[in-house]
């Protein structure tokens, strides 16, 4: 496994790459709100060989550079994750994407098409009034800029601790996603983070209809009702999409039961 930094046109993307190179698709693995690429480590050493994995720290996330005015709305992200794999030399990937990366593979799988070999969709966010990347958005817009730095910073942590079943892991984790976000140019980043969330913007029933690649939906069966009628409309909105659950898992499914997701990869692999 080896960590590199990508420029895109002078935005500077952290990624790294790992698994083997073979006749099997490239494995691009996309992660949510705010959480980093470490959010895959877990279930990438599990995933069939014979695939080459990318995962990726999206603009503003984890080691990838702060923001600083460039857009990070969902049809950025996706169109930089396309650059990507231009750089890349990768023509078709299968595409997996939690939470806000969700809605990024979705975009792309809708605007990208022929990128996009297979779609995975792990506690996606999806619709407008649904998903859990939406409720944290709509919770914190409306405060975030009056609210000092700890004080934002102390809200998403709780918001974040509600995700996990293992507190143990959520402090860990929760310590590594939030570091990119201290002090006043991490502050900036959140904020713009937040800002840029628009529930209008994401994929409606009908833009779904039109995904052609074959699609996997997960979810953590411990995520709450609204998350698990988010995922039954995907499956229903996507043309031959299944489901996979995951009974005990909460939002942060990759990291709480990396193999059952593992295996959801593979299995759409197999289709």
């Amino acid at each position: 496994m080896r960590g590199e930094f990508l420029d895109l046109g002078g935005t500077s993307l952290y990624y790294y790459a790992a698994g083997t190179r073979g006749a099997g698709e490239p494995i691009v693995c996309l992660h949510g709100f705010p959480v980093s690429g470490h959010l895959w480590s877990s279930v990438v050493p599990l995933l069939p060989p014979g695939h080459r994995v990318v995962v990726l720290d999206l603009l503003g996330y984890g080691r990838s550079d702060r923001p600083l005015g460039r857009s990070v709305a969902i049809a950025a992200h996706a169109a930089r994750v396309a650059a990507l794999l231009d750089e890349l030399r990768i023509e078709r990937a299968c595409v997996v994407g939690h939470g806000l990366g969700g809605a990024v593979a979705q975009v792309l799988a809708l605007r990208h098409r022929a990128r996009v070999s297979r779609l995975c969709l792990v506690n996606s966010a999806a619709f407008g009034e649904t998903g859990p990347s939406a409720r944290v958005a709509r919770l914190l817009r409306p405060l975030a800029r009056h609210l000092p730095p700890r004080a934002l910073t102390a809200m998403v942590r709780r918001r974040m601790q509600r995700g996990y079943a293992d507190p143990s892991r959520a402090a860990r984790s929760i310590d590594l996603y939030l570091r990119p976000f201290a002090g006043p140019d991490g502050h900036a980043a959140l904020l713009e983070h937040i800002a840029a969330w628009d529930e209008a913007l994401l994929p409606t029933s009908s833009d779904l209809a039109r995904i052609t690649a074959p699609t996997t939906i997960v979810r953590g069966g411990a995520d709450g009702a609204e998350a698990s009628s988010a995922d039954f409309r995907l499956v229903a909105s996507i043309p031959g999409a299944t489901l996979a659950q995951v009974a005990d898992a909460r939002r942060f499914t990759p990291e709480e039961a990396p193999q059952p997701v593992a295996d959801a990869i593979a299995a759409l692999l197999a289709r």
